[in-house]
């Protein structure tokens, strides 16, 4: 079938062919129209002989070479398409599945962005809590790292040390801290130490150093260094903390002397007393005279004792904050009048003259009237101990407005005050050493005085004196008991 279509494709090229050469030759040759016919299909018959065949046998050849060759490519094509196709879905898979990983990774790090950004703000909020704590503290707090450089400090630091704590931030406390030794410590603690370390030692601001505190300078600190691990288990810097332990060691300075100056004081009385019993044990008291002198001694030694314990007994309820106070309205005058009274007799063997002078409005506050009773009784027993014979001894009552309050002045004419000791007489213990000889006495009369008057009334208590001349004590109580 294929050779017959391709053999009449041919013929028909041919005839073509001829037919259209032979209409040329028509007129030029003169032929007539039936021989030019047979004519025109015999040289057909013979062009497609001759050419028409060999080529067409020719071209049906290459053909099938072309036909085949292209099926094969075709085939080989496709292979490669189906292939290629293959590959592709497989990319496509690979690709999904990176998007997929890349997503899955995505939304992990979005979740742990969130989760640093909440950790972030709880450390923010540890951190401004821990400023917030280390601000509050009294205390004076550094924090420096492994390079001296200043990583935390409080307000207390800055005001002692003389430096702006936001200011100071990274820089060497070399260039901050101008207490050579303090910053000494600092880094002997740094070099030196272990992790963990922890130092204490006592130090004094120079009075030298410039400081936004100016009573801080001189006192004692009490320095605590400690060292900071680091990621390798070194040293990774050093906390100080300097806390104030003026008063503590004051007052263990005044327990000491309390306790020594106590001894004394107990011991005295009762080696006299001790004495004397020894005495008449031993019979040397042979008459009732020497006796009765005797029985004298040891209770006016007892009664001294019995003082002294009293008083300590109060001072100590008082500082303490434990004393029972019992409010009432008391009348000044009277009470002066009370107290001149009970001390009269003592005047008398000297024959010093008491007088009271007082306002003609009444003279009254809340106050507690043992307490008061006692304060009079103390001030006027000292005013004629230390007033030489034939002296005089003044109180004067009256309100001073002023300062909503009650004035009492116990004057005397006595020997007077040293410049030196007016601002120890209300000491615990204290005494003028020249005046010891002249009477006896525990020096916790004038303490009591002042810690009855300002501690339990809010009141104040001053004195003045002039040597040779006597002496002026003046108090006040408050008209009320919140001290208005």
């Amino acid at each position: 079938m294929k050779i017959g279509r391709k053999f009449s494709l041919m013929a028909a090229v041919a005839a073509g062919v001829c037919s259209a050469g032979a209409a040329a030759l028509v007129p030029a040759l003169g032929l007539s129209g039936a021989t030019l016919i047979i004519g025109v299909a015999a040289l057909t018959m013979a062009v497609v002989a001759a050419v028409v065949f060999p080529i067409g046998y020719r071209h049906d050849h290459q053909t099938d070479l072309l036909i085949n060759e292209l099926t094969t490519m075709a085939e080989s094509r496709r292979t490669e398409l189906i292939e290629t196709g293959s590959e592709l879905q497989d990319l496509r898979t690979a690709i999904q599945q990176a998007m997929d990983s890349l997503s899955a990774r995505a939304e992990e790090a979005e979740s742990n962005l969130r989760e640093v950004e909440i950790r972030h703000q709880v450390s923010e909020a540890e951190r401004q809590h821990i400023e917030a704590i280390l601000h509050s503290l009294h205390d004076a707090v550094l924090v420096t790292d492994a390079f001296n450089e200043l990583k935390m400090a409080n307000d207390r630091a800055g005001e002692l040390l003389g430096f702006r704590p936001a200011e100071a931030m990274h820089k060497s406390i070399d260039d901050i801290i101008v207490d050579d030794a303090l910053r000494r410590l600092i880094q002997d603690e740094r070099d030196l130490a272990t992790p963990g370390h922890r130092k204490h030692a006592d130090h004094a601001i120079p009075s030298s150093i410039p400081s936004d505190d100016p009573e801080s300078q001189g006192m004692c600190y009490d320095v605590t260094l400690t060292c900071l691990p680091d990621s390798r288990r070194g040293v990774g810097g050093v906390v100080t903390i300097l806390r104030d332990v003026t008063r503590e060691r004051e007052i263990s300075q005044m327990k000491t002397d309390f306790v020594s100056k106590v001894s004394h004081e107990l011991r005295t009385p009762l080696s006299s007393i001790n004495a004397y019993i020894e005495l008449l044990l031993d019979g040397e008291a042979a008459d009732e005279e020497s006796r009765q002198e005797f029985y004298q001694i040891i209770k006016s030694e007892a009664d001294r004792l019995n003082r002294l314990i009293d008083n300590m007994l109060n001072i100590s309820r008082i500082e303490a904050g434990i004393v029972k106070i019992e409010r009432t309205e008391v009348d000044f005058i009277s009470a002066s009048k009370k107290a001149i009274e009970v001390i009269q007799p003592q005047a008398n063997l000297k024959e010093i003259s008491v007088h009271l002078k007082s306002s003609p409005l009444a003279c009254t506050a809340m106050a507690d009237a043992d307490m008061v009773h006692q304060v009079l009784l103390n001030l006027l027993s000292n005013a004629v101990k230390y007033t030489p014979e034939g002296g005089r001894v003044t109180v004067a009552v009256e309100n001073d407005d002023a300062t909503g309050s009650v004035m009492v002045t116990v004057a005397d004419t006595g020997l007077g005050i040293p410049p030196d000791s007016l601002d120890k007489v209300f000491d615990k213990f204290y005494r003028i050493e020249n005046y010891k000889r002249v009477a006896k006495g525990t020096g916790l009369g004038l303490s009591l005085v002042k810690h009855i008057v300002e501690t339990v009334h809010n009141g104040h208590i001053s004195v003045t004196s002039e040597l040779g001349m006597g002496s002026k004590f003046r108090f006040n109580i408050p008209y009320d008991a919140d001290g208005a």
